[in-house]
């Protein structure tokens, strides 16, 4: 009687299941988080590894994030002493007419005034001032369309794709007064994908951190105590004291059109690692753009990387191979040199796969001659690299390689042999030549 009513039980449980199971999608490691984005990635800001990625590659609009160009220049060009923070620029009739379009992002200009470099620059950072960013363009370059030269200049220098610049601000050209860059198209605006925008970015951070220092103020007045004093609020709303504050967030660029929707390039920083994410053309989960959109993107992307990687150290100084502790010499004292990994490889992994991650020694052949290294060799000669290989699942790789840095050399110094041991090791090789050969010849006459 049990065993028909297990039957029974059975017959009914299966139809069951096969229906409450009809729909659902299995769970992949490598599913995306669900964020409603046209692009985005998200990145390891000190190695440029990158964690994180959808639809990456596509070219789409920037809107004010092409303001991070317009800043690496202005801190070029500081560096250089081409330019000075302290430096004062006097409005064009461009600047002023931009400058008191209130619908766009803007610090009222006096047509008659003077400001600082360092003004216009807060003024740039802080509220996305678009006059004040043709005002900085102007002074390094004489005009936004000669400025619009060093931006292409740049982003073939640090190796963007698919990039197109119109202007400097990220407006579209629509909103120029007719006074847009000579070359470009009066409704034009400008294009990069996601990828590019976070190089651009890492490359930002990296050369320059202390912009910084004013990318994270998220309130000051312009002109402070004179009669154009305007509030300036930052327009990143996760910076501390916020509608949608984060911890750690210190940067970096929103930026917000039409064509282009709100996109986001963020920064954070939590326990010494700092991510850098980009958003294009955020929305709701109703398909509604918003500020708000923008950064609840963010916090997907920011709350991913800090929770579910972490660095790992993977090669320690001075690793050896397996098999490849030494490399070949020709024409040496010695007839071989140890090799090892000069420094150790540390990587922001998810903390689930970092062991399906090993490192593979890659041999860099133009040093090689015939197989082996030639005689003389100094100490710490670099003879390749390492690559971490991801053993299952996809690996997004570098914003900015397609390897670790990390290089593989010689940990001894190898003389060349004397004319004497050359000459001897050369009969040696003759006679021992002649011998195979000569054995060889027997063994076929009985073979």
């Amino acid at each position: 009687m049990k065993q028909q009513m297990r039957k029974w039980m059975a017959v009914f449980a299966i139809p069951l299941l096969l229906i409450t199971t009809i729909g659902m999608t299995p769970a992949y490691a490598d599913d995306k988080l669900g964020i409603h984005v046209d692009g985005a990635i998200l990145i390891d800001a000190d190695s440029g590894k990158i964690l994180y990625e959808e639809n990456a590659d596509a070219p789409l609009g920037i809107a004010s994030m092409t303001k991070m160009m317009t800043e690496y220049l202005l801190f070029e060009a500081i560096e250089e002493g081409k330019i000075s923070w302290d430096q004062e620029y006097k409005v064009t009739d461009y600047t002023y007419a931009i400058s008191q379009d209130r619908r766009l992002s803007n610090v009222p200009l006096r047509a008659d005034g003077t400001y600082t470099i360092k003004e216009l620059y807060e003024a740039l950072a802080i509220y996305s001032a678009n006059a004040a960013t043709i005002a900085i363009a102007e002074t390094i370059a004489g005009t936004e369309t000669e400025f619009l030269k060093l931006m292409n200049e740049k982003a073939e220098e640090i190796g963007l794709k698919d990039y197109k610049f119109v202007n400097t601000t990220g407006l579209n050209n629509s909103h120029l007064q007719g006074m847009h860059p000579a070359g470009t198209g009066p409704n034009d605006e400008n294009v990069m994908p996601a990828k590019s925008v976070a190089k651009l970015a890492y490359h930002l951070i990296q050369d320059y951190p202390e912009v910084l220092e004013t990318t994270s103020i998220n309130t000051k007045i312009f002109r402070e105590g004179t009669s154009d004093a305007i509030k300036m609020d930052n327009w990143n709303f996760m910076l501390p004291g916020f509608v949608y504050e984060y911890p750690g967030v210190d940067g970096l660029k929103t930026g917000t059109t039409d064509f282009a929707g709100h996109t986001f390039t963020g920064t954070a920083v939590r326990d010494g690692k700092r991510l850098i994410s980009v958003v294009m053309n955020a929305v709701d989960s109703n398909g509604t753009n918003s500020h708000k959109s923008r950064f609840d993107a963010t916090r997907a992307l920011f709350d991913y990387g800090f929770n579910q990687f972490t660095e790992v150290e993977f090669v320690p100084a001075g690793y050896t191979f397996k098999d490849q502790e030494t490399l070949k010499v020709i024409k040496g004292k010695g007839s071989s040199v140890p090799v090892a990994v000069k420094e150790p490889i540390r990587m922001m992994v998810k903390t689930s796969e970092k062991d399906l991650y090993k490192p593979e020694f890659v041999i860099d052949e133009s040093k090689l001659t015939d197989g082996a290294l030639q005689a003389p060799i100094e100490k710490d000669t670099v003879v390749g690299h390492v690559e971490l290989v991801k053993t299952e699942g996809e690996d997004y790789g570098f914003i900015e390689s397609k390897h670790t840095a990390a290089e593989v050399v010689t940990t001894e110094a190898v003389d060349k042999a004397g004319w004497f041991k050359l000459s001897m090791r050369a009969v040696g090789d003759f006679f021992v030549g002649v011998w195979s050969s000569t054995t060889g010849f027997v063994k076929g006459l009985f073979s």
